[in-house]
């Protein structure tokens, strides 16, 4: 499969983000601490955005306004109007993180942002107050790679580390619901397909994708995990949520009312597919993780990984109380030869497919 190559970065591309409401329009960001803006109708970049030497670790639309696009670089966020094409000034500039931001992140539901740093910690902005709103600490022992809002879950936020740590936060108080933690022994028995992970690679957790609201009725309350062992990890979020209420309940209630609880939650059990080089997945740790924007969104689970190869899985098919295999879940393999560092995926039927591997160009696929 031959891709067609954007070139624009003097460096190594980091991450790339695509556009929801302008189908083809792409954004990326790199080692040379610059953005490239582009359209697919078009063969050359747009235009590019200089933001300093330091490199620019992640991007994010806000929501709602597309046209306001936020860069983490060192320990800053910077808030940019991409109709000032003349002076490419930030309009505002946030310094609360005191190590340095690997992942920011836009709720779709209010108007904060999240930025993931190496010290472990997650501060919440308040972009309408352009204040800082919460720090998120006390959990990852790590750098914190990833985090991401829940849509349908005010006032939550997911986060992931290299501590092998999976945490979901009420962040209007700074605590935690549950957190899942990689590193220890796998004792989950609703744990479907795969469930095989490289025993020489830890589990870190390396990027966190969750499904949009519009995305597949009643899929769209789970998320994917991309771990340093190789495995992709879809949880079903809204059941390991009432799974974490249904302890706290039986921790404090008398025994019938345990029993009714248990009643009542037995059809929504922890629910998680694991998907791994068993079912031909990578064979090295998994970088990154997207669902997919065309078609069907939210259909297929794009994962690219330190093997230098993207997968695409079928992913919904088999999330289901009925499935007990997922041997044909991976419906395509793609090999780059180079390291992938981010992908994404467009809302077009073809080029669908944008790619950041360990080279200077965006390599853009059709693969459906």
């Amino acid at each position: 499969m031959k891709p067609r190559r954007l070139k624009g970065h003097k460096a190594a591309v980091a991450c790339c983000i695509a556009s929801r409401a302008r189908p083809g329009i792409i954004a990326s960001s790199g080692e040379d601490g610059r953005i490239c803006w582009f359209d697919l109708r078009c063969k050359d970049v747009l235009f590019t955005i200089d933001l300093g030497e330091q490199p620019i670790s992640s991007l994010c639309f806000k929501a709602g306004n597309e046209a306001i696009v936020y860069a983490s670089s060192g320990t800053k966020v910077s808030c940019l109007d991409i109709h000032m094409v003349s002076s490419w000034k930030p309009l505002e500039t946030y310094n609360y993180n005191k190590d340095e931001i690997n992942q920011i992140a836009y709720s779709s539901k209010s108007n904060f942002l999240a930025a993931a740093d190496d010290s472990g910690d997650v501060k919440i902005i308040d972009t309408s107050q352009q204040c800082l709103y919460k720090t998120l600490r006390a959990v990852h022992t790590s750098i914190c790679s990833s985090v991401q809002f829940l849509s349908w879950k005010p006032w939550t936020a997911i986060t992931g580390g290299l501590d092998s740590k999976l945490a979901m936060w009420d962040f209007s108080r700074g605590r935690t619901y549950n957190v899942i933690d990689y590193g220890m022994p796998e004792v989950d028995s609703t744990v479907s397909c795969g469930n095989v992970g490289q025993c020489l690679n830890p589990a870190f957790v390396h990027s966190i994708a969750v499904p949009e609201m519009d995305m597949l009725q009643g899929l769209n309350k789970a998320c994917a995990v991309a771990r340093g062992d190789g495995v992709v990890d879809v949880i079903d979020l809204e059941s390991e949520l009432a799974t974490v209420k249904s302890k706290n309940f039986q921790s404090r209630s008398k025994k019938s009312d345990v029993q009714a609880a248990n009643h009542a939650i037995g059809r929504n059990l922890v629910k998680r597919t694991q998907l791994d080089y068993s079912l031909g997945g990578h064979t090295a740790a998994v970088s990154c993780v997207s669902f997919s924007l065309f078609g069907e969104r939210g259909k297929f689970l794009i994962s690219g990984g330190n093997d230098a190869c993207v997968k695409l899985w079928d992913w919904s098919r088999h999330f289901c109380a009925e499935q007990t295999s997922c041997n044909n879940a991976l419906i395509l393999n793609i090999d780059l030869k180079k390291k992938v560092n981010w992908l994404c995926t467009t809302t077009t039927d073809s080029e669908n497919l944008v790619v950041c591997d360990t080279s200077k160009v965006l390599k853009i696929y059709t693969v459906l």
